[in-house]
């Protein structure tokens, strides 16, 4: 017997919902065949099972929201394998207990979700059209829907069944319902505007000894205010922020790095690295691809902190931070990307951000990240200073690239004024973990790659 566990969808994600299963109770299952779907606020994915056997009982069903780690179903190995727990969907239950899989999660008041679900809005028309299984959409939809989209519908008093759906199977998204409300100029509840934050904050960022902190200021009417939630990605981003600031003794360290031996390449290689690979050639595969290198002479930096003990990590599991459409961040791996050059680098890089922003990510591809780049230097920042993403001990932002005067100094110590492309590389890390000295030395090194190897011959 084994037991099918919520996986991590990310490193800060701590819950999902399971919007189908592809087996019944009863039926066989093969080693790393699609077992059920999970949604997310990050990434929706079709999860494979871990051995093969039968399937004897599903705990969990469709549409339900739980906590990771929350036994799904249990896999037997065909012997006997008693088909008595079907899914708890065709059960006509004869208490309306509103979650009917209590048992199997003992979770107190440890998951806030509920707590904007539960109050229906004043609409108790379309009842009707689901009968039984009212906490899988308690908007009146039959339709699977994540805690986030029905709140938003509460909230703007929509009807889910005149929205339609771009996700998997047609699932309406957070996208879908703000579409929707900006076409109609709907405004959100009025009881919205006067406690904006009770249910934004996650109860790890307030704790019960701390009282939450009042709205920045309240909205006046006319004044065209509106309150928007903080979405699933803020509030768990914002959450882990926090915690990591108070975790982590953070210092900064920074290097201004000369790019002219990457431009160099870039301007005579980029037309011809297109055509073969079909995206552009940035700086952030040449960075990082020097970043694994210094790493290894730096094994401090590529860590992890455990209670009292350092991690050193043998292997480089390259975390990027991506953008998504200014709705927030994912930092998806490039797993053992000390294995990887400079090309293979710029295609995962490439593939990843792709995936990440249409939500196509799998589960191991937002876990086990060892060192973290955060780049905002396509927005020609001058200083970005990122927060480190724990357990690790470090992160590296880059900032924007310009063409500036520099010192050109040539074999024989001659100095002359060039113009070459320029630009800051600025370390968070965790003084726990090793002092200033090592920071330095590691920021050195990782410059003197940048500016002295054969770009050519790598990209080739």
């Amino acid at each position: 017997m084994a037991d099918i566990v919520m996986p991590q969808l990310g490193e800060s994600v701590t819950e999902g919902t399971i919007t189908r299963w592809f087996k019944a109770v009863g039926e066989s299952v093969t080693e790393d065949e699609p077992l059920f779907e999970v949604s997310t606020d990050k990434v929706d994915t079709e999860v494979p099972a871990p051995a093969g056997g039968v399937l004897t009982e599903i705990r969990v069903p469709e549409g339900d929201t739980v906590d990771v780690g929350t036994v799904l179903a249990v896999l037997g190995d065909g012997s006997g394998a008693p088909a008595v727990e079907a899914p708890v969907a065709e059960a006509p239950a004869p208490t309306p207990d509103p979650a009917p899989v209590a048992a199997a999660v003992p979770a107190p008041a440890a998951t806030p979700a509920p707590a904007p679900v539960t109050p229906a809005p004043a609409a108790p028309a379309p009842a009707a059209a689901t009968p039984a299984p009212a906490p899988v959409a308690p908007t009146g939809s039959g339709a699977l829907l994540s805690p986030l989209v029905r709140r938003l519908i509460d909230e703007h008093g929509l009807d889910p069944a005149t929205i339609a759906g771009t996700g998997i199977g047609g699932r309406i998204t957070r996208e879908d319902v703000l579409a929707v409300v900006e076409d109609r100029g709907t405004a959100p509840a009025p009881s919205m505007a006067s406690t904006p934050q009770a249910p934004l904050v996650p109860a790890a960022a307030t704790p019960r000894s701390k009282p939450a902190p009042p709205a920045s200021a309240p909205l006046r009417p006319g004044s065209g205010d509106t309150v928007e939630p903080l979405n699933k990605i803020r509030q768990v981003t914002g959450s882990h922020m926090v915690m990591s600031k108070a975790t982590s003794p953070h210092a900064i360290t920074m290097v201004e790095v000369d790019y002219e031996a990457v431009e160099r390449v870039r301007r005579t290689q980029r037309t011809a690295f297109r055509d073969d690979e079909g995206f552009s050639l940035t700086y952030l595969p040449f960075i990082s691809r020097a970043v694994v290198d210094a790493l290894h002479e730096f094994p401090h930096m590529n860590a992890s902190v455990a209670g009292d003990s350092l991690v050193l990590h043998n292997e480089v599991h390259l975390a990027v931070a991506v953008d998504l459409d200014y709705q927030g961040l994912l930092a998806p791996v490039i797993a053992d990307a000390h294995e990887r050059r400079l090309r293979a680098i710029a295609r995962e890089i490439s593939d990843l951000a792709g995936r990440a922003r249409s939500r196509q990510l799998g589960p191991d591809e937002l876990t086990g990240g060892t060192f973290t780049i955060s780049n905002s230097g396509s927005y020609g920042t001058a200083m970005v200073i990122p927060i480190i993403n724990q357990p690790q001990v470090a992160i590296l932002s880059t900032d924007g690239v310009t063409r500036k005067p520099v010192v050109v100094v040539d074999e024989f110590g001659n100095e002359t004024i060039g113009i070459h492309s320029v630009g800051n590389l600025t370390l968070s890390w965790d003084h726990r973990a090793f002092d200033g000295a090592y920071a330095a030395a590691f920021m050195s090194r990782l410059k003197e790659i940048i500016e002295t190897r054969d770009w050519a011959a790598e990209l080739g």
